[in-house]
């Protein structure tokens, strides 16, 4: 688990409220059309920035207006994370509000949006021309050239909140955020004269006693505590770089003014950014703070209209040529080529194999365990949240019955567990002594007697499966060569049958609006029930609409328990809801960039609900 605010990824500073601009609604159309023209076309695109020499992985597309001019976009985080560029509130998909160096009362600047499959596109034409960028394209790569600022001003001083820096420049620049742990550093395409740093004397930057965490704040795993320490500043190549280690509980927030051009960066325990922006029709991003009792938390989440056309949800995992991997829920997320998704459900980190339910398009990817929660949705924007399990019965020409016990499942029990292609080319025996029995075509083909864990290599049939004996010879008597076999399937409930996409994870959380946690009914360890962590949930408010949230560790504290989460989803609106993989593994990704947290503190994970953007021929 790591820090909340997602100052790495997004470079994100204040909203503020604006005037936005009327925009007549118009249907999101394919990657190869722009959203206000059907005749302008897609002519190259690529997914890393050049900006003044230093090289951002951001997507960025170009495309031909009607009256033929060249239109250049950068993903919105994308122009977040390299430029500040702020991003303010809209309920308009096509029209994107900025603040850059400017009044937060004054009227801000409507950047037109153009969507695709994965990405949403801020077209950066007029402002590169308005602040001087000179902007051109080699291969897959987006050359700009900024003009540098001169740093005129820099000061520090105290607030009852914390401590605010403010750099004063004589014109607009970019300028991007690395934070590792607590160690911050902001760049600036700026100079600065020697004198005036010299002249300037920071002081050291610790908390104040109302900021002082009551609790211990969660930190990634080997991540040295720091105490605060005075800022410094070093020019490089017209690049100037402050540096500075943030005390515990706080984090930085940014903000920018005009007259003079201004930075702030403000380092206070609330330094998240709320927000509320239709990113896409049916596809909502908000970033609030929920209070519980007398603790704040951030939450970040999507809003998912299932029946909105052209969106769809779908179960994804790192590897999609086997079972076995774990990967950056990024990688996986660019993998399926989602505009959005969120970690799902829970896995063997040492196996790298699912633990849980997976359904997708009808097909168990791999089965549930231990009757744990679930989540199942179908085409039709009908959604489940439920205690889930499966119970598959193979019967044989002889009126025999075998139970088989799991389906893909890294979670390993004596009895008979099944493998599909979906499993991958081949099986592996996961434990000593286990028969392998090959079914084709309904009926058994081969029967073969592992050679031991991790050894062997038994070919999955695409027209079959292999079935693996554990701890249970006498299945082998009733399965010898040539028996016709068939298998049946039932959900309990039932009517899970009905729905062809399932992730499952747990604890449940709320059903029929109450909150019905009961962890170790599921099965959970006494550890995890008390874990207070970051948490990943996903819940429906009963009308198609779908929420995937990230709950991060309360202001100047530490993360909710599974109670505090259950009520914050209540908050929130939702009906049902369900708990995913938390603490390192919790994951928001929205248009090729994390939106909760900077990208090194994510663990990998096996697998995550994706947003799919179809177009519309």
């Amino acid at each position: 688990m790591g820090a909340f605010v997602d100052r790495v990824e997004s470079g994100a500073v204040p909203s503020a409220i604006a005037q936005l601009s009327q925009a007549t609604p118009v249907t999101p159309r394919s990657p190869s059309t722009s959203p206000t023209s059907s005749s302008a076309q897609l002519l190259q695109q690529g997914t890393q920035i050049s900006l003044n020499g230093r090289i951002w992985p951001v997507a960025w597309g170009q495309w031909q207006s009607n009256s033929n001019q060249i239109r250049t976009g950068i993903s919105d985080t994308g122009l977040l994370r390299t430029t500040g560029v702020d991003l303010l509130n809209t309920n308009d998909p096509l029209q994107q509000p900025v603040q850059w160096y400017s009044s937060p009362t004054s009227s801000s600047l409507n950047l037109a949006v153009r969507h695709s499959q994965q990405y949403r596109y801020l077209d950066i034409t007029e402002l590169a021309t308005r602040t001087g960028w000179q902007v051109r394209t080699s291969g897959s790569t987006l050359l700009i050239n900024a003009p540098t600022s001169q740093l005129t001003s820099i000061r520090q001083g105290r607030q009852p909140w914390g401590t605010r820096i403010v750099v004063d420049l004589d014109r607009p620049t970019p300028w991007q955020v690395d934070q590792q742990g607590q160690a911050l550093t902001v760049t600036l395409n700026a100079a600065a004269e020697p004198a005036l740093i010299q002249r300037f004397q920071p002081r050291p930057i610790r908390p104040t006693p109302s900021t002082t965490p009551s609790r211990p704040i969660a930190t990634p795993p080997g991540t040295p505590p720091r105490a605060g320490i005075p800022l410094k500043l070093e020019v490089v190549q017209n690049q100037l770089a402050l540096r500075l280690d943030i005390p515990a509980g706080l984090q930085p927030q940014f903000s920018t003014l005009s007259q003079p051009n201004r930075l702030i960066i403000d380092l206070r325990p609330d330094a998240m950014v709320e927000r509320n922006i239709l990113w896409a029709p049916g596809l909502r991003w908000q970033q609030q703070f929920l209070a519980l009792g007398s603790s704040r938390f951030p939450v970040v989440w999507l809003s998912v209209n299932l029946r909105q056309p052209g969106l769809k949800l779908g179960p994804i995992w790192s590897n999609t040529s086997s079972l076995v991997g774990i990967a950056p829920l990024v990688q996986t997320a660019q993998r399926w080529q989602v505009a959005a998704a969120i970690n799902g459900g829970f896995f063997n980190r040492k196996t790298q194999l699912p633990l849980g339910a997976i359904r997708q398009d009808g097909r168990w990817v791999s089965s549930p365990i231990l009757n744990r929660g679930a989540i199942a949705w179908n085409e039709a924007g009908d959604v489940k949240i439920d205690r889930l399990t499966l119970q598959e019965t193979l019967s044989t020409s002889t009126q025999q019955r075998l139970p088989v016990l799991s389906v893909n499942s890294g979670y390993v029990q004596a009895g008979i567990a099944r493998y599909t292609s979906l499993w991958g080319a081949a099986y592996t025996p996961l434990t000593d002594n286990e028969i392998i029995v090959t079914v084709r075509n309904n009926q058994v083909t081969a029967q073969q007697p592992g050679e031991g864990a991790n050894k062997g290599v038994f070919p999955i049939p695409s027209d079959g499966y292999l079935l693996t004996l554990r701890a249970n010879r006498a299945a082998a008597g009733v399965l010898p060569v040539n028996t016709a076999v068939r298998l049946e399937g039932e959900t309990t409930p039932a009517d899970f049958d009905r729905y062809t996409q399932i992730m499952g994870a747990g604890p449940l959380l709320v059903q029929n609006r109450q909150i019905v946690l009961d962890a170790k009914a599921e099965k959970f360890s006494d550890a995890f029930v008390k874990e207070r962590a970051v948490r990943s949930v996903i819940g429906t408010n009963g009308e198609g609409t779908l929420m995937i949230a990230a709950v991060h560790n309360r202001v100047g504290g530490v993360g909710p328990t599974l109670a505090e989460v259950a009520q914050l989803t209540q908050q929130m609106g939702a009906i049902d809801a369900l708990n995913l993989d938390g603490g390192s593994s919790t994951t928001l990704y929205l248009g090729g960039q994390i939106l909760n947290r900077p990208p090194q503190t994510a663990a990998r994970v096996h697998n995550g609900i994706g947003v799919f953007i179809q177009p519309r021929p």
